[in-house]
């Protein structure tokens, strides 16, 4: 079975190219925390400052999951707003810039994982 993938606030299921669409208006709209979830109970957060974002994948609500990763970068990035109000600070090694982050979350929504030229780490 192909793995789907919905909006955790919309019952409706979301293409790649959809997701993709609805996080750009998301991001443009300064809503910066997006949960997606898939029909094998995975999630996929995507949270951005609106140039950089940080993609998480986590096989339930209590997986430490696995994250994406710009190896070498040295500086950090704020403006992380999460839906509940709170702003993060995060290395900019533990975050990708934006294309990239629409990159990694349009093949996780098609093929289930990160591109393998991905830079990827495991945090479980």
């Amino acid at each position: 079975m192909v793995e789907s993938w919905v909006f955790t606030d919309s019952a409706v299921p979301a293409s790649a190219a959809t997701a993709l669409g609805v996080l750009q208006e998301r991001i443009a709209a300064r809503r910066l925390e997006t949960w997606l979830t898939s029909s094998r109970g995975r999630l996929l957060a995507i949270i951005s400052n609106t140039e950089r974002a940080m993609v998480m994948l986590l096989n339930d609500e209590t997986d430490p999951g696995e994250h994406a990763l710009s190896p070498g970068a040295s500086s950090s990035s704020s403006g992380f707003v999460l839906a509940n109000g709170q702003h993060d600070e995060y290395p900019d090694e533990d975050t990708v810039p934006l294309p990239e982050a629409m990159r990694i979350v349009s093949h996780i929504l098609i093929t289930g994982a990160p591109p393998a030229d991905a830079a990827w780490s495991i945090d479980r």
